[in-house]
């Protein structure tokens, strides 16, 4: 296992439960952190309690250009090179077809493909240039087993996953890492505004995700854990 330890690792939806639990393992590890979010109260409560500088912060929207290049320009402002990219962020849209509209099947496609796409097109640049680095995405199960209701959210992250499985083929000449985390039901604010009866008590918490992530942020330099599934025993509709 490689340590985390001065790595300079990028966490994207550190706002969340999963995104901030990770960066508290990772800042714990010895890990130079950056976190980013869309909320900046938010972002700025979080780090304050893992005592994580401000300036080592960045709020944006992922899905705009302008607000990702800016955030590159801020983390390469404090770290020299990216070594880790973490994106635990995205939002999660859950409509039977005759009620989702346009408007939310866009956002999906905005938040979970687009603005990875974005991430990517800013941070793998100077990966390249270390010809080293470890990218995650979180493309949970719907990104691997489609489920009724899910026709935008798969959509993104079917999306999500094609798309990282293409770069890989571009970065075979590289160390660079790619890693896809196919999680089942995480107790997360995820669930809050989705309209389905499901067993809360019985899902993932939020940390045992985040040590899931820690733990593949220290794969061994002689191999890639391309991806791994974690699912709850049993999360299923009562």
């Amino acid at each position: 296992m490689e340590s985390v330890k001065g790595k300079y690792v990028l966490i994207a939806g550190a706002t969340g439960g999963i995104g901030s639990q990770t960066a508290k393992l990772l800042a714990g590890s010895g890990a130079q952190v950056f976190l980013t979010g869309r909320n900046a109260e938010k972002l700025h409560t979080v780090a304050e309690q893992l005592s994580i500088p401000q300036t080592h912060t960045f709020a944006a929207d992922l899905s705009v250009p302008e607000q990702v290049q800016q955030l590159a320009q801020q983390f390469f402002a404090v770290f020299p090179a990216i070594d880790v990219l973490v994106n635990a962020s995205g939002v999660g849209i859950i409509k039977p077809m005759d009620t989702l509209s346009e408007v939310e099947f866009l956002r999906s496609l905005n938040f979970n493909l687009y603005a990875p796409f974005l991430l990517i097109k800013n941070f793998l640049p100077n990966m390249k240039e270390q010809k080293k680095g470890l990218i995650i995405n979180i493309p949970g199960v719907l990104g691997k087993t489609p489920m009724a209701g899910a026709a935008a959210y798969s959509a993104s992250k079917y999306g999500l996953v094609g798309m990282m499985q293409s770069i890989r083929e571009e970065l075979k000449r590289t160390d660079i890492r790619i890693t896809n985390l196919f999680l089942g039901g995480v107790d997360s604010a995820f669930w809050d505004t989705i309209d389905l009866r499901v067993q809360r008590e019985k899902m993932i918490r939020a940390e045992e995700a985040a040590k899931a992530i820690w733990f593949l942020c220290q794969q061994p330099a002689s191999g890639v854990v391309s991806e791994m599934v974690l699912q709850p025993f049993n999360h299923q509709a009562i």
